[in-house]
């Protein structure tokens, strides 16, 4: 849902800075790279300190380029499977530095073994969730489902809970667990979305094997 309506906003409103880059001879290969550098140095930069807001609002302003060098590309008509690729797999990368930010922050001055633990899970299950996607689709299956929790919910609600716990540091008080709480939900829908594209091949294989018999028959 995010994913479907989120990105058709932002994307009119990133049109005319798309444009503007392509102006200067700016390639959206280039935006995909910085976009990715600076969300990975502003999450392991600031996650491990405990400084949740300034992190969040530096790894927002780079992750919108997740956005921009798609609509270059589009704008350019250069979209690419090496594009394509490229934004996928640095995404893998944001993904990792982000929680992996948090749960260093955990195992140090959070003091937190738990939630280190539940970040390092958000991590994984995160990889996994694209990678059930992306090995089903390889093997000629459709995977038709989303699931409870894609990149773009993990994202929002992670760096949302991050950027107001991040507060606590102003003066706003027990506003702190709103990390914690995220975090949980996160581990708890990535997993069911795994679970969901699980099945959901499973039974793509068993419609597809059926068929196959089917057809043997005749």
């Amino acid at each position: 849902m995010l994913n479907k309506y989120a990105r058709a906003f932002f994307t009119r409103v990133l049109t005319p800075f798309a444009a503007m880059l392509l102006r200067w001879g700016v390639s959206p290969d280039a935006v995909t790279l910085i976009g990715t550098a600076g969300s990975v140095a502003g999450a392991l930069v600031f996650f491990p300190r405990g400084e949740f807001f300034w992190g969040v609002i530096t790894v927002t302003l780079f992750i919108f380029s997740d956005l921009v060098d798609g609509n270059m590309a589009r704008q350019a008509g250069r979209s690419s499977k090496w594009g394509a690729f490229l934004d996928s797999t640095l995404d893998r990368v944001a993904d990792a530095a982000i929680f992996g930010g948090l749960a260093m922050w955990y195992a140090g001055g959070g003091d937190d073994d738990l939630l280190c633990a539940v970040s390092v899970f958000c991590l994984a299950s995160g990889q996994v969730v694209s990678y059930t996607k992306a090995r089903g689709e390889a093997l000629g299956f459709p995977v038709n489902v989303s699931g409870l929790v894609e990149r773009a919910e993990r994202l929002v609600i992670s760096l949302t809970a991050a950027g107001f716990a991040g507060l606590h540091k102003f003066g706003v008080p027990y506003i702190e667990w709103l990390l914690p709480i995220a975090l949980w939900a996160v581990a708890a829908g990535s997993l069911v979305t795994v679970a969901q594209r699980m099945l959901t091949v499973r039974r793509e294989s068993a419609e597809l094997e059926a068929a196959a018999a089917a057809e043997g028959v005749k």
